[in-house]
């Protein structure tokens, strides 16, 4: 909590010292509010498409894992300049939370019976990583809507029929992530990743994941988890594991070695156009920038590298 304190005093001395500051988003008079992770911004932006109300600030980059992002001065200089804030919850943006206090958490009053839970470090926790479950997908788009509408009541019909078409969209998604599944013998449905963030994947289609790191990107792996995994490849003889875009890529590096060691092989799947994009989208305009593209991305290369 010391630490914390001690970055809160930083940020606050460092907004006191940048005063008001122009040149952001805020200039034109439109109403601004910022928003956490890029999932909350490709909503608001599928959202408010012929609209164009809003000003919308993006505090993590995409790219960044909000796991343990660090806020900077310039992150609380936008949350303070905002007209509210929008963020995921579910404990999701981990160091931030001091910060949001004031925010509209979008996934805090998600259908319970829905989300996924594991243990983590001995206690039971919810996985944050909902946007894997299409239908819980949709519900936080309806959460998102329902802010805009409170603010914007004047644009609710647009944001109405821009939710309904994009849902059209979602379950078109749907279906495809079903149909490339299905491309994949039953036997070979096992993906491991190196932080847990698929669990919504494995709940809503027929495949399997493991992950030793858990769902937090900030928690530490153990020999005994890396060996396991490992002894999970050999004797499924698996034969693609696949790096994250947001994580350590030492992991599975290691975890390739062990398999290496015990006579067998794995092929790491990593790079650029390869890595899977779990906790952030891809920067806008690139292959992944969208939710859409971003899920089509993971399926094909799961697909492609399992099958």
């Amino acid at each position: 909590m010391r630490g914390i304190f001690l970055l809160l005093t930083g940020l606050t001395m460092l907004l006191t010292a940048c005063g008001n500051t122009s040149g952001n988003a805020a200039d034109d008079g439109r109403p601004q509010f910022a928003v956490t992770t890029t999932f909350l911004y490709d909503m608001v932006s599928v959202l408010e498409e012929d609209v164009d109300h809003f000003n919308v600030e993006l505090i993590i980059p995409a790219g960044e894992d909000p796991h343990v992002y660090q806020p900077k001065a310039s992150d609380l200089i936008k949350i303070n300049e905002s007209d509210f804030i929008m963020y995921q919850g579910l404990n999701f943006e981990g160091r931030m939370i001091d910060l949001l206090e004031t925010g509209i958490p979008i996934a805090d009053d998600l259908d319970t019976s829905s989300l996924e839970t594991m243990e983590e470090e001995g206690d039971i926790e919810v996985d944050p990583h909902f946007w894997f479950n299409i239908g819980l997908y949709k519900e936080a788009m309806t959460n998102v809507m329902n802010v805009l509408i409170e603010k914007n009541p004047d644009d609710e019909a647009q944001y109405r029929e821009n939710l309904e078409d994009y849902f059209e969209e979602l379950d078109d998604l749907d279906n495809y992530v079903e149909g490339r599944i299905e491309e994949i013998p039953e036997e070979s449905r096992i993906l491991i990743t190196p932080h847990d963030a698929f669990g919504y994947l494995a709940a809503s289609y027929d495949i399997e994941v493991h992950a030793p790191q858990g769902f937090s990107t900030d928690s530490e792996v153990s020999n005994n988890q890396i060996q396991q995994t490992a002894n999970l490849i050999l004797e499924n003889d698996i034969n693609a594991i696949f790096l994250e875009s947001t994580t350590n890529p030492d992991r599975m590096t290691r975890l390739q070695e062990i398999v290496t060691s015990a006579g067998g092989e794995v092929e790491v799947i990593s790079g650029d156009n390869e890595a899977l994009l779990s906790d952030s989208l891809a920067p806008a305009g690139s292959p992944g920038g969208t939710y859409i593209s971003m899920y089509k991305h993971n399926i094909d290369t799961i697909v492609d590298n399992l099958k």
